[in-house]
């Protein structure tokens, strides 16, 4: 069985309409779903992705205005990378970056290809990586200031910071299907290696990145840290597949979880870290036009009848 790359990537704000700002205005992505936390309506469940809401560009953050800043550490997804096409791109959101007076690391090489780190106003750690023209299956977001030439591409990687790699390992190789592909050195740090576990032949959006960090102390979850990373899967019958395999090894899991727009099956490989693998479809536009993704409150069929008890206590966004 093989995941097909990254799904998309859920991280937790605390100041919604301000992260709203950031991803759509300034990183230029699309808000292509306003919805809510299926699990607890009190709070927005806000999605940017390209300009299809594709699979394997979609950023989402869960609206917890109540939780204390994320603490930094291993055990954790500690870094979302995403693709841009080119040097050109680079300098273009260095530039960007200088103008506005976002925290970044400057132009840098990794693995072969340029990187530039950089955080969010809740001090999440992003990075965009030259993805050297790699294919894109999505649509980059023309409905912004921001050249479609230079625009983010979906995701390039994901970073895990874990205590001991060797416990690691086995649970992405023989459990996942992940190819361990080769070691790079961090930018931090060049006596510590970098694992490059790849998907589906790997490259640009089908990465995962681990580092580890022996004896440092556990990260905890806040805002501008990540809640989950989401892996794909091309329909039903693989996600069923997947299902039996958690179950047959002992993996305590969910079990599938219909979230309308696509469906769910989620695990943890520790304490810190959780995955999803969710299918590619229904998709974004189950439920709106293409158009006019994301400009309403859309909530499943199941939360309809809510409507407007839940609208009642969400502030506007």
């Amino acid at each position: 069985m093989q995941l097909h790359g990254l799904h998309h990537v859920t991280a937790v704000t605390g100041d919604v309409q301000s992260n709203k700002a950031f991803y759509t205005e300034f990183l230029g992505l699309r808000l292509v779903k306003k919805s809510v936390n299926q699990d607890d309506v009190s709070a927005y469940h806000m999605f940017y992705a390209d300009k299809l809401g594709s699979p394997g560009t979609d950023m989402t953050f869960f609206d917890w205005p109540q939780t204390s800043q994320n603490v930094r550490g291993t055990d954790s997804i500690s870094s979302t990378l995403f693709r841009v096409n080119g040097q050109a791109a680079l300098d273009y959101w260095l530039n960007r970056f200088e103008m506005q007076g976002v925290h970044n690391s400057g132009i840098e090489n990794f693995d072969g290809r340029g990187i530039l780190r950089f955080e969010d106003p809740e001090e999440q750690s992003l990075a965009l990586v030259d993805d050297q023209g790699a294919d894109f299956e999505g649509e980059v977001w023309d409905g912004v200031d921001i050249p479609p030439e230079f625009a983010l591409r979906g995701f390039y990687a994901v970073e895990l910071t874990v205590p001991r790699l060797a416990q690691m390992e086995p649970i992405l190789t023989r459990l996942m299907g992940f190819e361990k592909a080769r070691e790079v050195p961090s930018l931090d740090n060049p006596n510590q290696m970098v694992t490059i576990f790849a998907m589906d032949g790997g490259g640009p959006g089908k990465e995962l990145h681990v580092l580890e960090v022996a004896g440092a102390r556990p990260g905890v979850l806040g805002r501008g840290g990540v809640h989950h990373v989401a892996f794909r899967l091309s329909n039903d019958a693989e996600q069923q597949a997947w299902l039996q395999q958690l179950n047959d090894v002992g993996v305590p899991n969910s079990g599938l979880v219909d979230r309308y727009y696509f469906k769910s099956l989620y695990f943890r490989i520790s304490q810190g870290i959780l995955f999803e693998l969710a299918t590619d479809g229904p998709g974004f536009a189950s439920d709106e036009p293409l158009a006019t993704l994301g400009e309403r409150l859309a909530l499943p069929p199941f939360l309809e009848p809510r409507r407007a008890e839940i609208e009642t206590n969400l502030k506007p966004v």
